[in-house]
């Protein structure tokens, strides 16, 4: 998950939500498009169909973090914190039952660690060709945490893409003093599973804008 920034992101309300529209941010589509069918098949006991859902859930979250970061990749340094191939995850929110359904069709994957201060539950998938999803939850449905706002008011969706990288706090210097991004956090804090993070919110070519992560482990 390393979805810590959705707290600030929610809170934040107007001067940060409203950057894009709904639609734009997340790639949250209607219940009867192809994101919503491809979330339903991640459920599926067929695991052809799971795996072709992975890979269009995948597709949709990468293309506008890819071009939202393409730049990033041109400074050499930044290439080598996080790899000339580098490690993608494309994170999914999603309601409980949803959740649930997921993650008992595909072999019951254990649960991160999340810090305790955070709304959220998460595993993540692994598929071929180098498919990596990352399933969040509210732990509380009816309350008022990150995640369970972010449903509410966006709906089931890609809602962040993760870069794994060597070193964050270098990377992020890097990102401001290059690229002029800033930070969601003015420090590498704590995520799920023992990483350190921090988020970017960074205009994505007709995609809006893209919340992207870095995390180290």
């Amino acid at each position: 998950m390393k979805n810590e920034a959705l707290w600030l992101l929610a809170a934040a309300g107007a001067s940060l939500w409203l950057l894009a529209r709904p639609s734009r941010y997340n790639f949250g589509l209607s219940m009867s498009s192809p994101l919503a069918s491809a979330i339903a098949d991640l459920s599926s006991s067929d695991p052809v169909m799971r795996s072709a859902a992975a890979t269009e859930i995948y597709r949709r979250g990468r293309a506008p973090a890819d071009r939202a970061a393409y730049a990033w990749w041109s400074n050499p340094e930044f290439a080598q914190l996080c790899g000339a191939r580098h490690s993608l995850t494309v994170g999914l929110a999603v309601r409980r039952e949803t959740f649930a359904r997921i993650r008992e069709a595909n072999g019951l994957p254990p649960l991160a660690h999340v810090p305790p201060d955070q709304d959220a539950e998460e595993f993540e998938l692994h598929f071929p060709n180098d498919i990596s999803l990352d399933v969040l939850t509210t732990a509380d449905p009816s309350g008022q945490g990150a995640i369970a706002r972010y449903l509410a008011k966006f709906g089931e969706g890609v809602q962040q893409v993760e870069f794994r990288c060597k070193n964050v706090d270098r990377a992020t210097q890097i990102l401001k003093e290059n690229f002029g991004v800033q930070p969601i956090y003015p420090q590498t804090r704590a995520g799920a599973g023992g990483t350190r993070v921090n988020f970017f919110l960074v205009a994505s070519p007709n995609s809006g804008k893209a919340l992207i992560e870095l995390y180290e482990t």
